[in-house]
C-alpha cells in the first residue's frame, strides 16, 4: 500500500491504489466482458467454418484463456505494440481489430490482411507514422522469436521518443527456446519498455510443464535477468488487469522489461486436429470450474455492475456480431491469380499489412479505444 487513495469513478468509494481495477468505470468493466465474450464467439464461428473446410490451415482455440488476453491488453494504450500468439484472440479484440479481418485471414480471402499470401493466424497491422493506432505483429512460427522482435519494436520507438510499450504473449513451451532467453536478456540490459505475458498452459502441445522446466513458477524465468516478475491467477480477469496495469506503467516509466506469469489451462488440444487425450479429465474438470468468462460475469453481478438480463444482451450482441462478420467474409472472393506479382516490388503497397480497427459499443469517448477516469472525474 502506498498510503494514497482516490474515489472510484462510479461508486464514489475509496479505491485501493494497488488495485488499478478499482478505478475502472462501469462502461470499462462491461467492455472487458464484451471483448472476452466476442473473442469466444469469433472462435466458435471459426470452428464451424473449419468443419465446413472453409478455414485454410489449422485452427487454434483459446477456450478458457480469453480473459487473460483481454485483461492484459486492456492495460495498454491504443498506440502500443502487441505481439499475440495463437491463443490471444482476446488481445486482438481489445486492440480494436474488426472480426471480419480475422475471418478473412483464416479463409485466405483476397481481401484479407495478407491478400491470402500468409498463414491464417498472421494478423498484422503496421500503422502510418504519427498515428495513435496499435502496431500488431501476428504470431511468429518460430516460437520464442517474437520476444526479440518485440524488444526491437519497443527500442525503436524509444529511439524516436515515442512512449510506446510492447506487449508480447508467449506459452510455456516457447519459454524454453534460446530466442526467448536472448530477447529477455537484451531487453533487461537495455531497459526496454517491454511486457512479456508468459502463459503456463500446463501443456506445450502434449508435453507437461513439469517435463520442460525445473522451476515451479513460470514467472521465475525472469529472475536471472533481473527482470521484475509476478505470478497471477490467469482466470481472474481483474487480478490479471491489476498486475498488467502496474507493469505496463512501470515499463513506460523507464524501469525496464516486466514479466507476468499467467497460471491458466489450455482447455482443448494444441489445435482442432488434436483431441488432447493425454490430458487427465480431472485436470480439465478442475479448470472448467474456473472459466474466466463465467467468473467475471459473477463478479459483475455481485458488484451490481450489471444483472443477468444486461449481460445476456451483451452475450447475444457479441454472438450476432461474430455471425454477421463471418457471413460477410464467406462471400468475399479468393485471391485473384492476376495479382500474384503485386506487392513484390518496391513502390507497390498492395500487400502492406493494415487492417480495419473499430471501437466497441462501450467506448466512452470517440478519442480512443478506451479511456481511464481522470483525476478530475474521480474527484
Amino acid at each position: 500500500m502506498t498510503g494514497k487513495s482516490t474515489l472510484n469513478a462510479d461508486e464514489w468509494r475509496v479505491a485501493d491504489p494497488d488495485r488499478p481495477s478499482d478505478l475502472l468505470a462501469r462502461e470499462q468493466l462491461l467492455e472487458m466482458y464484451y471483448f472476452t465474450r466476442l473473442a469466444r464467439e469469433v472462435e466458435e464461428r471459426l470452428v464451424i467454418l473449419f468443419r465446413q473446410s472453409k478455414v485454410i490451415g489449422g485452427l487454434y482455440r483459446s477456450l478458457g484463456q480469453e480473459g487473460e488476453s483481454v485483461a492484459t491488453a486492456y492495460a495498454l494504450q491504443r498506440r502500443d505494440a502487441v505481439l499475440p500468439l495463437i491463443r490471444n484472440m482476446g488481445a486482438l479484440m481489445t486492440m480494436g481489430v474488426r472480426p471480419i479481418e480475422i475471418f478473412r485471414q483464416y479463409m485466405a480471402k483476397g481481401t484479407s490482411n495478407s491478400r491470402g499470401r500468409d498463414l491464417n493466424i498472421h494478423i498484422v497491422h503496421m500503422p502510418a507514422p504519427d498515428t495513435h493506432e496499435p502496431v500488431i505483429v501476428g504470431p511468429i512460427s518460430m516460437l520464442g522469436d517474437s520476444i526479440p522482435v518485440a524488444a526491437g519494436i519497443a527500442m525503436g520507438a524509444r529511439m524516436r521518443n515515442n512512449p510506446r510499450v510492447a506487449m508480447a504473449w508467449i506459452g510455456d513451451g516457447a519459454t524454453s527456446t534460446g530466442a526467448f532467453h536472448e530477447g529477455m536478456n537484451f531487453a533487461a540490459v537495455q531497459k526496454i519498455p517491454l511486457v512479456v505475458v508468459a502463459e503456463d498452459n500446463k501443456y506445450a502441445y502434449s508435453t507437461p510443464i513439469s517435463q520442460q522446466m525445473a522451476i515451479k513458477r513460470i514467472d521465475e524465468r525472469a529472475e536471472s535477468y533481473g527482470i521484475a516478475h509476478e505470478l497471477v491467477d490467469g482466470n481472474d480477469m481483474l487480478a490479471v488487469y491489476d498486475v498488467a496495469k502496474r507493469m505496463v506503467e512501470s515499463a513506460r516509466a523507464g524501469h525496464g522489461p516486466q514479466l507476468i506469469g499467467i497460471d491458466t489451462m489450455r482447455m482443448q488440444g494444441h489445435a482442432q486436429h488434436d483431441d488432447a487425450r493425454y490430458v487427465p479429465k480431472t485436470l480439465l474438470d478442475e479448470w472448467t470450474a474456473k472459466d474466466p468468462l463465467r467468473r467475471f460475469r459473477q463478479v459483475l453481478i455481485e458488484r451490481s455492475i450489471a444483472g443477468d438480463r444486461e449481460l445476456d444482451y451483451i452475450d447475444k450482441m457479441a454472438k450476432d456480431y461474430a455471425a454477421r462478420e463471418a457471413d460477410l467474409a464467406v462471400d468475399e472472393p479468393m485471391p485473384d491469380p492476376a495479382t500474384v506479382t503485386r506487392g513484390v516490388y518496391a513502390g507497390d503497397d498492395y500487400a502492406v499489412p493494415r487492417i480495419e480497427l473499430v471501437k466497441s459499443p462501450f467506448a466512452r469517448v470517440s478519442a480512443g479505444l478506451k479511456t481511464r477516469p481522470t483525476q478530475e472525474e474521480v474527484s
